[in-house]
């Protein structure tokens, strides 16, 4: 049992002194059968331990159900982990950013309406202890003071950049301990916010991607008495639609990596192996205007999102061999990759026509938002019936987050939350015509006030001025496609549709889906919900993990969410295109 400990001097391990070495691998952004090739790829650059986020709405989809199952079996990942040597630094939340949709929080949590996210509100502290206690109750076997690996589990997450209610830390701390967490607890902040975010009793530690001496400099203000530690060391960062991929010198992170290390620090870079996150799990930052985060993790990490070793890695593993042991063993090249040029979809569904097949409609004197309607991810589409025809401008409170207007099943326009659009003026050519407004769900808001981001038409909708009533809500989940009634493509279908085409293997390997021609929407593949795509960029492919093919025939969907096509191909290739970087 090795049990970490905390004293003047710095970190303890069995009486012994211990630096911890870690870095981001979230589990959930990895299949689940790449976790021991990426946990292997951690002990091999030099890192002592990991650290995972655990994404409640994942966990926790619906208040009467709990899963640590398959995917998200935390207990196999903590156990692969001890298997390969490494310790775990766990960040339960409840709140944990992770430019995760929500910032982990349950969608189902916004169904109150005035519920008060990351703070004394009763209903939100009820959730949260039920939340801990069935996540911890089969999990205290892998605590350190049990035998397990886990060191140390955090409390919340950046608090500091949010409020400054030290009772709803203390809350949390306490719950923490109800379920048996016997193992240090710590608070991470960036230092500006460490005096808001961190507890008396709990291990503070700050967040900074540069400047190091500087910040733990005033970290070490604060807490004289305590281990310096950056629990977010970043070496990278994240990508938005309509924005560069960002990218970041290795020589120069390893420069500050080195300076961190000089001081005796310990550290846990954001990320090592960032990942992808898959189907609808991106989130959004909204400072003023709204701004989703692409499918891809990568990060700029020392594991690429293929989980290949990038050029980050050797510098870093380098540096790090200037402060402790590093295994002897190899570096392993990049896994093997595989192509399939021109798959042709040849079989589509128009989506408005099948709405019903993949959801029940709630009728509706307002438009539902998605929490409402108990859904998480994806789409809701709301209908109405107009009575009279003529020019007329349709205006809707608030669009979260891109609506498609059509009227009869012909697109007359799209309003976009990004670009603060809510108004759109049309002509309804008869009466009774029928009002049809797909909503996307682009990831909902993981920092900030935020976070209370409530998916759909969440106000009142006006033509010419006259509030319109009587709505048919139909969630579109998309979790399961099996239900589609796809047939032969004839002639291009018009609006948002599903595209099937299927492509032949004699074996599998990673590789990475083009989707050159196509506008903006989501793929599967054999039913793996790959992502988000979107001509707007950066990224332009998606990854595709090994584990997803077989041998024989494979499938790919994709919704497309726009018209005609001049091409009804995609392609697999062997290289991913993240997009141009800044010059």
């Amino acid at each position: 049992m090795s049990v970490l400990q905390i004293d003047h001097t710095g970190f303890l391990l069995d009486g012994e002194p211990f630096r911890l070495l870690s870095g981001g691998l979230h589990y959930f952004r990895v299949h689940p059968e790449q976790w021991a090739d990426r946990l292997h790829k951690a002990r091999l650059m030099g890192l002592n331990t990991v650290e995972t986020y655990v994404p409640w709405n994942l966990h926790q989809p619906r208040p009467d159900r709990f899963d640590l199952d398959g995917p998200l079996d935390l207990a196999r990942f903590l156990d692969l982990a001890a298997a390969e040597g490494l310790y775990v630094l766990l960040r339960p939340g409840p709140y944990i950013c992770a430019e995760w949709e929500g910032g982990g929080l349950p969608s189902w949590l916004l169904a109150e309406p005035d519920i008060r996210l990351r703070s004394r509100d009763p209903r939100f502290l009820t959730a949260v202890d039920a939340y801990f206690t069935r996540l911890f109750t089969p999990l205290r076997r892998h605590l350190a003071t049990r035998g397990g690996p886990v060191l140390a589990v955090q409390v919340e997450n950046e608090y500091g950049a949010y409020g400054e209610d030290t009772a709803y830390l203390e809350h949390l701390a306490a719950t923490l301990h109800r379920c048996g967490v016997d193992v240090p607890l710590f608070t991470c902040d960036q230092s500006a916010d460490l005096s808001r975010g961190a507890l008396p009793d709990v291990l503070a530690t700050a967040n900074f991607g540069s400047r190091a001496a500087h910040h733990l400099a005033v970290l070490s203000a604060q807490r004289p008495e305590s281990p310096l530690m950056s629990t977010e060391f970043w070496i990278g960062w994240f990508d938005r639609w309509g924005g560069t991929h960002v990218v970041r010198d290795a020589d120069q992170a390893a420069r500050e990596l080195d300076e961190l290390l000089a001081t005796g620090a310990s550290v846990n870079f954001y990320m090592f192996h960032g990942g992808t996150n898959f189907g609808f799990t991106n989130g959004a930052n909204d400072k003023h205007t709204y701004r989703p985060t692409v499918t891809s993790y990568d990060y700029d990490a020392p594991l690429d999102e293929a989980g290949d070793p990038t050029e980050k890695f050797a510098a870093f593993r380098e540096i790090i061999a200037k402060y402790a042991p590093v295994r002897a063993e190899p570096v392993p090249p990049p896994a093997p990759k595989l192509a399939v040029d021109a798959v042709r979809m040849t079989d589509s569904a128009p989506l408005l026509d099948c709405a019903e097949v993949l959801g029940e409609g709630v009728v509706s004197d307002r438009p539902l938002t998605m929490e409402r309607l108990g859904q998480d991810f994806g789409f809701v589409l709301y209908e109405t019936v107009l009575r009279d025809a003529g020019p007329a401008l349709l205006e809707i409170d608030q669009v979260r987050d891109r609506a498609q207007v059509f009227l009869d099943g012909q697109p007359v326009g799209v309003l976009e939350r990004e670009n603060h659009e809510h108004a759109l003026a049309f002509t309804v050519p008869r009466s009774r015509t029928r009002l049809t407004v797909l909503v996307e769900n682009q990831g909902r808001v993981n920092y900030g006030p935020g976070i209370h981001d409530r998916k759909g038409l969440p106000g009142r909708v006006l033509l010419n001025g006259v509030e319109l009533t009587g709505w048919t809500c139909r969630p579109l989940p998309l979790t399961s496609l099996a239900e589609v009634p796809f047939a032969p493509i004839t002639a291009t279908p018009t609006g948002p549709a599903l595209y099937r085409g299927t492509f032949e293997l004699t074996g599998t390997a990673d590789t990475f889906l083009h989707l050159d021609g196509w506008t903006k929407g989501n793929a599967w593949i054999n039913g793996f919900a790959l992502g988000r795509y979107w001509s707007r960029g950066p990224q332009r492919s998606l990854y595709v993990p090994a584990p997803v093919l077989r041998t024989g025939t494979n499938d790919v969907v994709l919704l497309e969410l726009h018209a005609a096509l001049l091409s009804r191909t995609v392609s697999l290739r062997e290289t991913a295109d993240l997009g141009p970087t800044e010059e």
